[in-house]
């Protein structure tokens, strides 16, 4: 810690337990101990029953957190190929003349906007510009995919962009001193450079999409229900603690794939 002093640290801890428990521990202690709960009428639940995840790991549950996953997989490659793309290609339209610095600040405002929005309007966006041929995408499972995908590509791009700001140019001009093309820097040199930024971009994107309720609610079908609809649906219905249970196994399953993923960063980085 930055803080030297004993009671520094100490008043360091005690600010941490004070902010940490009430706002963020306690909160999911919650939903793990309702998960658990046959009945909870007072302060503190009583009996103690594990059916509940019999319900939220089987039949619809299962098949919810199954599409879930595939959603997710499918919008942050999405994303990270889309943001990727655009991150590189403001940076290069940033190193031209002043036009082309404005288009590539105009660039980065277009990726952005997504996340200065609610994500509900950006469902019903997604689902009037997809609702009409050519592109009728309207009660299939792409338009859930394209809608988290338009979600989540802003935080691919942030994270590339500000990997890119860091990069070092030596490396690109080095590898085109010694006559390599353009792509074969930017294959060899540049993406394995950003690899750790890369891989953490993914994380970000596959959580953020596994837990996305507001547009999804307008957008998906009955056949390609994810998981955070269930458990809308199974607290909406009164079975809190069934919502509860499932809560608990999207969290588990998210952290899972996220811990995957910082052992992929994490490698990368003694690259």
């Amino acid at each position: 810690m930055l803080v030297h002093s004993r009671g520094g640290r100490w008043a360091a801890w005690a600010l941490f337990a004070v902010l940490f428990l009430p706002l963020f521990a306690l909160p999911l202690l919650v939903i793990l101990a309702a998960s658990f709960s046959a009945h909870w009428s007072g302060a503190f639940p009583s009996g103690i029953t594990t059916g509940h995840y019999a319900a939220a790991t089987r039949g619809e549950s299962l098949q919810a957190l199954t599409t879930s996953l595939v959603t997710a997989v499918t919008a942050s490659l999405l994303a990270l190929a889309a943001g990727t793309w655009a991150a590189l290609a403001a940076a290069s339209l940033k190193q031209g003349p002043r036009w082309s610095r404005f288009a590539g600040r105009v660039l980065d405002t277009l990726f952005v906007l997504p996340v200065a929005v609610p994500s509900v309007v950006v469902g019903l966006a997604v689902l009037v510009a997809f609702s009409e041929p050519p592109m009728l995408l309207n009660g299939t499972r792409w338009i859930v995919v394209l809608a988290h995908a338009v979600l989540v590509t802003a935080f691919a791009h942030q994270s590339v962009s500000a990997a890119l700001a860091r990069l070092d140019p030596a490396y690109e001009q080095a590898a085109a001193s010694l006559g390599a093309r353009p792509s074969y820097v930017l294959w060899k040199v540049k993406l394995p450079l950003l690899l750790p930024s890369l891989s953490a971009a993914a994380g970000l994107c596959f959580a953020l999409s596994m837990g996305e309720l507001s547009a999804t609610m307008m957008l998906y079908p009955p056949d390609w229900t994810p998981l955070p609809v269930r458990i809308y649906a199974a607290t909406d219905r009164g079975s809190t603690f069934t919502g509860a249970a499932v809560a608990v196994v999207l969290m588990a399953a998210t952290l899972l794939v996220l811990l995957a993923v910082s052992r992929v960063r994490t490698r990368a980085s003694y690259r």
